[in-house]
């Protein structure tokens, strides 16, 4: 998927997430209000589904992200090591120019390559990152459509 419509899918999701989120508080406001006015008739499970769910939900989060951060890490070092293979060539072949205008012809077919490859570097880097930040959403969002939807009943 591309990083634009990644990144419109993420938005929507955080907008979902967003609202479940308010009707969630809402209603578990009203269950701790009941809690306070009557601890024995108090929806216990519910009360201990508030903190537990949220620590699995921002720690399936914080996976998504470290995952997300090692392949990035990967990402980059993969670009500069194929970066400095491309000087380290470009400079062979700079060495071997006989003339002032080959040399010049080189150095623009670099500066072009370097360009393009910085482009398309660009792109896949921001279609990772797009991908970590809904890899990240996911869980919180799921959690919180779905409590959200249980509460309704």
């Amino acid at each position: 998927m591309n990083p634009i419509d990644q990144a419109a899918r993420t938005a929507h999701a955080g907008q979902e997430t967003a609202e479940a989120s308010a009707e969630v508080i809402a209603r578990r406001m009203a269950i701790l209000g009941q809690a306070m006015a009557d601890p024995l008739r108090a929806d216990h499970a519910e009360l201990s589904r508030m903190g537990t769910e949220k620590v699995q939900a921002l720690t399936a989060s914080a996976e998504a992200v470290a995952a997300g951060a090692l392949g990035l890490a990967e990402q980059g070092r993969r670009i500069a090591d194929r970066e400095g293979a491309e000087a380290s060539a470009h400079l062979a072949r700079l060495s071997q120019a006989d003339t002032l205008a080959g040399a010049a012809a080189l150095q623009a077919a670099w500066g072009m390559g370097v360009w393009s490859r910085a482009v398309s570097d660009g792109w896949k880097l921001g279609g990772s990152l797009m991908r970590m930040q809904a890899e990240a959403l996911s869980p919180i969002h799921r959690t919180a459509v779905a409590n959200a939807k249980r509460l309704k009943r």
